[in-house]
């Protein structure tokens, strides 16, 4: 079963460009998750988002709902931490967007980063084009079809989202990998 990358929501067709549109109406009947409601769309336990929270890897909640800018951040941790370390996340994510709690000094927009990679892995997914330099190429197409919604650093973004990719792509293959395993060896 396919599913959007970072959730536990099932692949459909109509969210190919725009994977964060999954979530999005959600949020705005109900002006943001409950951290229970936040753990199912991601599958990760309450306390470990809080952790992340605290550790200043996710910017602060207003009341108790998540909002976008919570949301999409813990989405993208989650797509990464399969093979990736916490804080090496963290550094990444603040070489793509500075501080955590100040959108100013964003190269792009998490919800707009977000997209770009689903498309990136759903296309990449179904032309098998998982070798570096190919998914390099559909990184600069992405690129520069969302130029407009790139403030600086468009070479800094690539290094970042190849660096995702690769992550995602990974912990795709150590999940598989497993999977596998536990299958040969019962």
């Amino acid at each position: 079963m396919r599913i959007i990358p970072g959730t536990t929501l099932k692949y459909s067709e109509q969210i190919r460009n725009n994977a964060f549109s999954a979530i999005s109406p959600v949020l705005e009947a109900t002006g943001g998750l409950t951290l229970s409601q936040l753990s199912k769309l991601t599958g990760i336990e309450g306390s470990t988002i809080q952790n992340w929270i605290k550790r200043g890897w996710v910017s602060s909640t207003i009341g108790k709902k998540y909002r976008q800018r919570q949301i999409i951040r813990i989405i993208l941790i989650n797509m990464l931490r399969g093979v990736m370390k916490l804080e090496d996340i963290a550094r990444l994510m603040t070489y793509v967007n500075g501080d955590v709690e100040d959108s100013s000094d964003d190269i792009i927009d998490d919800v707009i980063l977000y997209n770009i990679l689903c498309r990136i892995i759903f296309d990449a997914e179904d032309n098998g084009a998982f070798e570096k330099e190919s998914l390099k190429e559909v990184i600069d197409e992405a690129v520069r079809h969302s130029a407009r919604d790139i403030k600086y650093g468009d070479d800094k973004l690539r290094k970042a989202m190849l660096i995702m990719i690769l992550a995602y792509r990974s912990s795709y293959l150590k999940s598989e990998m497993e999977s596998e395993l536990k299958k040969t060896l019962i």
